[in-house]
């Protein structure tokens, strides 16, 4: 299959005009033009622009579909993978929360079947993102508190090999660390920083341990003032550290969205991390991670009010992210090629290159989705 005639954003996320091929799922050719056949088949792009599929490496479910269901089935991950898929999300990162371990299992248990058994149809899971249990109580957020664990090394390993390797991300409370778990840890996956009562100077250190990531920077973790930076400004400080960012409107206001970008450049990956609400109408309560939960204006709640996580999806953030002044290339970028970085898969998906899966998002002029090719 060949594409012509199309605007699209090369490996470098620069705007070209040209040519992409692509061959039994890899991106074959990419350039100014590529000559072909009367046997080929071809579509002309005139008018339109491809993206690299969006990458979202931290999302709890959707359409109905919550991960953290006790009775998940790898036909439930199918169908949220279904939905990410209709709105241009390629791969993804199934998250857990601070559950129960039995309930954790479950859910690695649905997402590895997934993952051996997907096909085209849905949005292709890369592997886990473990949001839990290893946090402070003090920042739980939506987190239930009734599971929060000093975070454990050998039942993270255990749980790492018994589900053959899948944990892409591991997050934890740096100030709960009674041992080695950084350095252990990251040798095997990307460890994030999240849901931490940390200082600037514990999570500087922490850094230098081997945390790489942090989850949903200003949510659920010491903010930035002049006086006390805070994780928030370690994570500014550090070259090393990628951050994410919920591009809902809810959960950063947006001139601190611009700020960020402006300070992080290419150190953002914008996430999700959407509920089963997503993709559904507003107004049922359902329990999500042990908890009643429900939606209002557009935000998932408890019962106590507390923001849980968001209803968006990348897509919808990526019009967001326009709207609010931030470039096109680097919303992008922010949403494909950085996330699959901060896990270690960028050289397989991300972008626009020769040799990479091709998953491919054609938008219009109004940035809606197309078509989308996985």
């Amino acid at each position: 299959m060949i594409f012509i005639n199309i605007n699209y954003l090369d490996d470098n996320f620069e705007m070209k005009k040209g040519a992409i091929e692509i061959d039994e799922g890899i991106i074959k050719r990419v350039g100014d033009s590529i000559p072909y056949s009367e046997s080929d088949l071809v579509i002309d792009c005139e008018g339109y622009t491809m993206i690299p599929g969006l990458i979202d490496i931290h999302t709890h479910g959707g359409a109905g579909i919550d991960l953290s269901d006790p009775d998940i089935t790898k036909d439930d991950v199918a169908v949220m993978a279904k939905y990410l898929l209709s709105h241009g999300v390629t791969s993804f990162c199934p998250t857990t929360m601070t559950v129960s371990e039995e309930n954790n299992r479950a859910t690695m248990k649905a997402v590895k079947e997934y993952m051996d058994e997907q096909s085209s149809e849905g949005a292709a899971a890369l592997g886990i993102n473990m949001e839990g249990p290893f946090i402070s109580k003090t920042k739980k957020g939506a987190q239930n508190e009734d599971f929060v664990m000093v975070p454990d090394f050998e039942l993270f390993k255990k749980l790492y090999d018994d589900y053959g390797g899948i944990i892409k991300l591991v997050d934890i409370a740096p100030e709960e660390v009674k041992d080695d778990f950084i350095e252990k840890a990251s040798k095997l996956c990307t460890v994030s920083i999240a849901h931490t009562a940390a200082d600037y100077k514990i999570a500087k250190d922490s850094f230098d341990k081997g945390i790489r990531h942090a989850t949903h920077l200003y949510n659920a973790m010491s903010g930035y003032t002049h006086r006390a930076p805070g994780v928030v400004g370690a994570v500014f400080d550090d070259e090393r550290v990628i951050g994410e960012l919920i591009c809902d409107g809810h959960h950063i206001d947006p001139a601190v969205v611009r700020t960020s970008f402006k300070i992080m450049g290419d150190r953002i990956a914008v996430i999700s991390d959407a509920l089963l609400f997503a993709g559904i109408p507003e107004g049922e309560m359902r329990v999500f991670g042990g908890q009643e939960t429900s939606v209002k204006g557009g935000v998932a709640v408890l019962n106590d009010g507390t923001i849980a996580g968001s209803v968006t999806n990348l897509h919808a953030e990526l019009k967001n992210l326009v709207k609010w002044g931030i470039p096109f290339e680097t919303a992008v970028k922010a949403m494909t090629y950085n996330p699959a970085k901060a896990i270690g898969m960028e050289n397989l998906v991300g972008s626009i290159k020769r040799g990479k899966k091709a998953d491919l998002v054609v938008l219009d002029e109004n940035l809606e989705v197309v078509a989308v090719y996985h």
